[in-house]
């Protein structure tokens, strides 16, 4: 059991490598309970948090990513706060991202966004997925070893998007420095130091979309940065500038970061279960519910916050308008409720795909199929071309005593590194 009257979720260093003890403690006491340092309702139950997440109309997401950090004043003692909201809206971190937009703006921009993720688009970009795939795999399996996020992974899901998107092929380079940038500036979305997050800290991303918005705008061919250029909003208005870049710079950034933390996940559990690993490998069919359940058992989004326009009830606790709630998706997804034995991962999981990793309602996540391609092609083809991954004692240490560095963040759940060895399939060159 842990002390949550003593332990801070969004700040203690010790909750980031292992939050799971704190989720039980929470969700054993009450589904929806208040934490005592940032006067947060935890919503660590399944059913309270769909509850949550599926009502737009009492819920507003303008603090979905920054939660008790956004800045914002104190609200008013008031039964509805929605004219307060959107007098503060303008000065919240984000505020012109997808996420912590409300209907009807976001029922209007997510159309735009679902105008471009297409299965059409889904299935010709699913071909460069596997190029990219096996062109960083030739270069990681030839040195036998190495560090896979940075390795695989990060390039794997940035070109993955870049390409979905339409960036051109010559300027991926560009981009894999511009954004390198970013990290070295610092910038951590959810950072355990619990500073308000900076207004616009997508600033490549709004450069250099901005650029090829307005020149496809102005010289029509036919590509994906056209289609994106020229969508419309449902009612066939053209979109301002703006607006169009930041959805694409919101799909780029969101769309790799989680990818990222689901694929260091999953080879994490794949290099530590030899057979498990020999199952995947002689049986890929069942790679997509092995996908399913490391989103379940290691959810890369920790919770999304969500603030109380109106009164209302959520498992039986009464809610106040002005409330900060903090969907925990990684505690929702182990209620024993839902998931029977939720500590154990089992990749025959019935209800695997139930899980809300993706969120779930208006905002449920609109790259969901691209994460599993890119989850199920990237790991395949990892598997045919070796025939064992291990985990490096020399960077991890022992079996019994490895040690990992995990993001210090109260958002996202990732592993900061993963070495791993690899044993290259017969016939493959090494």
């Amino acid at each position: 059991m842990t002390d949550i009257e003593t332990k801070n979720f969004f700040t203690d260093p010790d909750l980031v490598e292992d939050p799971y003890p704190y989720y039980d403690a929470l969700r054993e006491g009450c589904p929806v309970r208040r934490e005592p340092h940032h006067n947060v309702m935890m919503v660590t139950g399944y059913e309270e948090a769909i509850q949550v997440l599926s009502d737009e109309q009492t819920f507003s997401s303008c603090i979905s990513v920054t939660g008790p950090f956004s800045g914002l004043p104190a609200c008013p003692e008031s039964d509805d706060i929605t004219d307060f909201i959107e007098e503060h809206r303008p000065s919240l971190p984000m505020n012109d991202q997808l996420p912590t937009m409300d209907p009807p703006q976001h029922t209007d921009h997510r159309g735009l966004l679902m105008r471009l993720i297409t299965p059409k688009r889904l299935k010709e970009n699913e071909a460069f997925i596997e190029r990219i795939a096996d062109r960083l795999l030739d270069d990681l399996l030839a040195r036998g070893e190495g560090d896979y996020i940075t390795g695989f992974a990060a390039p794997f899901a940035m070109l993955v998007i870049a390409d979905l998107l339409g960036v051109p092929e010559s300027d991926h380079q560009e981009f894999i420095e511009g954004l390198n940038i970013q990290v070295e500036k610092g910038f951590s979305l959810g950072s355990t130091e619990g500073e308000a997050l900076k207004l616009n800290p997508l600033e490549f991303l709004y450069k250099k979309f901005g650029q090829y918005i307005e020149d496809r705008r102005a010289n029509p061919t036919d590509d994906v940065l056209t289609g994106l250029a020229t969508a419309t909003f449902p009612d066939g208005t053209l979109p301002p500038v703006d607006d169009v870049l930041r959805i694409a710079a919101n799909v780029f950034s969101a769309g790799q970061e989680t990818t990222v933390r689901l694929l260091s996940s999953a080879l994490r559990i794949i290099a530590e279960q030899p057979e498990l690993q020999k199952t995947l490998r002689s049986e890929p069919d069942r790679i997509p519910n092995f996908i399913e359940e490391t989103l379940r058992f290691e959810s890369p989004i920790k919770g999304d916050f969500r603030l109380a326009k109106t009164p209302t009830t959520i498992g039986g606790v009464d809610v106040s308008a002005g409330t900060i709630m903090m969907l925990v998706n990684g505690a929702a997804n182990r209620d024993p409720r839902q998931f029977s034995d939720p500590n154990d991962f089992d990749i025959d999981r019935r209800n695997a795909r139930t899980h809300i990793a993706f969120g779930r309602g208006v905002h449920s996540c609109p790259g969901a199929p691209l994460a599993r391609t890119e989850g199920r092609v990237g790991i395949q083809r990892l598997l045919e071309r070796t025939s064992e991954i291990r985990i490096s004692e020399k960077v991890h240490g022992p079996e019994d005593d490895r040690k990992f560095g995990y993001l210090p963040t109260f958002i996202l759940r990732g592993l900061l590194a993963l070495h791993l060895e690899y044993a290259p399939a017969e016939g493959e060159s090494k």
